[in-house]
């Protein structure tokens, strides 16, 4: 697939004067927005920051205008990954396994693996034997079309491509798979494996809350997702410093040097856009001004 290369060589004069024909997005009343203007500390042009939600039902997913428009002033879309490339999901199949041997028999109690297995068996129809190798967290991702009230499901981010695609723009990522696996990797496949279990056990409760994150996302009100983003992590406490604070530390400093040459539409999931160590905090220490846009 052919990407289209925006020169970044018309800086300069050019820029200058192309910045003033820009059209002007409209700032949000409050901050109960998903889409957010980045500009100021000697950028010569704005960048823009979207949270995305990774599973949702496919009707409840729309685009505003303003969101469409920051896409078309940006000169490349940034993900969590590069969602364009092929190898991603290559890489991503070859790294789902656990590494030295481990199995899921190990991490569990004969009792608590015959529980996990009738579950895979009676609600996904497959076999926990044809998934012995993989690491739990993965295998939990798989539970997340159960607790939702729809049969289409799509992603924001695949939603979005389509809109990317539509107007030529590059994608990139600001991590590659290999990092993301080695993020799973370096928590104890023991208490992956907890976790696993723990969502089986609350099926009937997760999926009130699944609906409750939707309806929170969709309503894009800022400080409850912070809440509940928050509550969803519960157990996993120990390991805020590896899942976001500093991946979003190290997207920071990323677009630190891409959006001095570059302005850019980045879009990673909401909950990597709020708290004080969230992306709207850290963008804002940097000395950027970052403004909640209308985006309905």
């Amino acid at each position: 697939m052919k990407l289209i290369r925006i020169l970044t060589l018309l800086t300069g004069f050019y820029s200058c004067n192309a910045q003033t024909k820009l059209p002007k997005l409209i700032i949000n009343k409050n901050d109960n927005s998903l889409l957010w203007e980045i500009s100021g500390n000697g950028l010569q042009q704005s960048s823009y920051l979207f949270g995305t939600f990774h599973l949702m039902c496919k009707n409840d997913i729309h685009f505003s205008s303003q969101l469409t428009t920051a896409v078309g002033l940006a000169e490349k879309v940034y993900m969590e990954m590069d969602m364009d490339d092929p190898s991603i999901m290559l890489g991503g199949l070859l790294l789902m396994n656990m590494k030295d041997g481990k199995t899921l028999q190990q991490l569990y109690t004969a009792d608590e693996y015959k529980k996990v297995d009738n579950f895979f068996r009676d609600s996904l129809h497959t076999p926990l034997s044809f998934m012995q190798k993989m690491k739990p967290f993965f295998l939990e991702a798989l539970l997340y079309p159960k607790m939702m009230p729809c049969k289409t499901i799509s992603g924001v981010e695949e939603e979005l491509m389509k809109v990317v695609k539509q107007q030529k723009k590059e994608i990139k990522g600001l991590e590659t798979i290999e990092f993301q696996a080695s993020v799973f990797d370096s928590i104890p496949y023991e208490e992956q494996a907890k976790e696993l279990l723990k969502s089986i056990d609350s099926m009937a409760v997760n999926r009130n809350n699944f609906d409750t994150m939707m309806n929170v996302y969709k309503s894009q009100q800022i400080s409850e997702i912070e809440n509940l983003f928050s509550k969803s992590e519960a157990g996993m406490e120990d390991h805020q410093d590896l899942l976001l604070n500093g991946r979003n530390k190290n997207w920071v400093a990323q677009l630190k040097t891409i959006m001095k040459t570059t302005p850019v539409f980045v879009a990673v999931g909401a909950g990597h856009l709020v708290g004080k160590q969230g992306l709207i905090a850290l963008l804002r220490k940097e000395g950027y001004t970052v403004k909640p846009l209308l985006n309905q």
